[in-house]
């Protein structure tokens, strides 16, 4: 169990959950008055005992009546309350949401500092299934810190090793291709927009389960760092490159959900790990490289590297015909300039499975917003040399035409679905600290959970 729950058993002391503007506890009413609190969602008061000691928290939430409710609200109470173990009570809601906004809300990245954090556990009730809950805090977990790891001590190898030391917790396989391999083995997209970088560009495959299962396949863009290539970015626009690799670390976290839930299906994870650099031999535009697939892309763009990684990729993928095939790329700009940074992008031409997907993503709090593969938008990536362009080479419609490009190298899986993540937390919200993010695993999980759980 993660160290942010205890057993419901052991003694903890309460957090009244209590609606703005309503009553506040009986036992905390007097406190309330002496102090002066006014009660409001979001805020606490810690209730003293006779005897000095905490006797409880009062932490107000949302009127029943509000326009909006924040199902992630109690991720507030991480730092906010003292040593020792607690439990939810009043008007929680959705207690497993509550607890795993806490948890989430606790969250700190550790490996260059000591956190201060309080040593704050919940006490979870009977009907939340804690063992699921830690699997997934655990696997939230592993993605953050991912991203929030810096260029430096994390490259493509040590993509490949995270994703190695994963497969040997859960019994998978794990082969990859690696520098020029990657040519002979027909992957030179991903060699183009690596080969410049003093780390090797790979692909990284990892197998679980049984082969007879449901085919499940994940696809992450692992970009370390993005200079932008010889189209290189301004200052501002490279600070952030370390985050270029959140797709990967999206889906290494999808499979560390399925791989412990131990899920009936046939799971695959192919990250395509690069750091698009600069040097003599880096990718140009109006270049033209082959791909997998056997297209002639022309290169519009250098800065627009992490689709032309994830073509080959899913082109491996969609060899085998997986039923179900998803990738996560931290893609483009224009994604966040029409949803923000809190909802990534959906595409997929599979009704079915977006209807599915956002009902989860609801219900996971962990959103997502459907938009379409504009075919009539195709035309925009037309080359006058090869077969495609990877980029449109105009300043409308950035998320979608880049969909659509990736859904060129997309034939055989009955159901595909791209995301268009942003992987960060550009500022400290309920549950979700500011830094790397993992956006999509959480809704993707339960999706699986539902159709392949027997």
């Amino acid at each position: 169990m993660s160290p942010v729950f205890a057993e419901s058993s052991a003694p903890s002391k309460p957090v009244w959950f209590a609606p703005a503007g309503g009553a506040l506890p009986q036992e905390a009413q007097a406190w309330a008055k002496a102090s002066g609190f006014e009660l409001g969602a979001g805020k606490t008061l810690l209730i003293p005992g006779a005897d000095g000691a905490l006797k409880g928290v009062v932490f107000g939430v949302e009127n029943d009546d509000a326009k909006a409710k924040n199902p992630f609200l109690a991720g507030k109470l991480a730092g906010a309350l003292p040593d020792g173990a607690y439990r939810f009570e009043g008007a929680v809601g959705d207690h497993r949401l509550a607890a795993m906004a806490f948890a989430l809300g606790s969250y700190s990245y550790r490996r260059y500092r000591k956190p201060d954090a309080a040593d704050v556990a919940i006490a979870l009730p009977d009907d939340v299934d804690a063992a699921g809950l830690a699997r997934t805090i655990s696997a939230v977990t592993l993605g953050r810190d991912l991203v929030n790891t810096p260029a430096n001590d994390l490259g493509p190898q040590e993509i490949e090793d995270a994703v190695r030391a994963l497969a040997q917790a859960h019994g998978a396989a794990v082969t990859s291709v690696v520098g020029d391999d990657l040519l002979s083995q027909n992957f030179p997209l991903v060699h183009a927009v690596g080969r410049a970088s003093t780390r090797a560009p790979r692909i990284v495959d990892l197998v679980w389960g049984d082969p007879g299962h449901p085919k499940v396949t994940l696809v992450g863009k692992g970009v370390a760092f993005d200079t932008g290539g010889l189209n290189i970015k301004p200052d501002a626009g490279m600070l952030l490159m370390k985050k270029d690799m959140g797709g990967a670390a999206s889906m290494i976290a999808l499979a560390a959900m399925v791989m412990g839930a131990k899920l009936p299906v046939r799971l695959r994870l192919i990250i395509g790990a690069v750091e698009n650099s600069i040097s003599g031999n880096a990718f140009r535009p109006g270049d033209v490289i082959p791909s997998r697939k056997g297209l002639n892309v022309e290169i519009g763009n250098t800065d627009a590297e992490g689709r032309l990684v994830l073509a080959d990729a899913l082109a491996l993928g969609d060899e085998e015909a997986p039923e179900i095939m998803v990738d996560a790329a931290t893609l483009t700009g224009a994604a966040r300039v029409a949803l923000g940074p809190d909802l990534p992008p959906l595409y997929t031409d599979d009704d079915a499975f977006a209807a599915d997907l956002l009902r989860h993503a609801k219900a996971e709090h962990d959103p997502l917003w459907r938009l379409p593969l504009w075919t009539p938008y195709d035309d925009l990536l037309a080359s006058k040399i090869a077969d495609v362009n990877h980029i449109s080479g105009g300043p409308f419609a950035g998320s979608i035409t880049a969909a659509l490009f990736l859904r060129r190298f997309v034939d055989k899986a009955r159901s595909w679905a791209h995301l268009d993540i942003f992987a960060w937390n550009p500022s400290a919200q309920p549950g979700r600290p500011f830094g790397g993010e993992v956006q999509g695993a959480r809704a993707l999980a339960a999706l699986l959970e539902e159709r392949y759980r027997r």
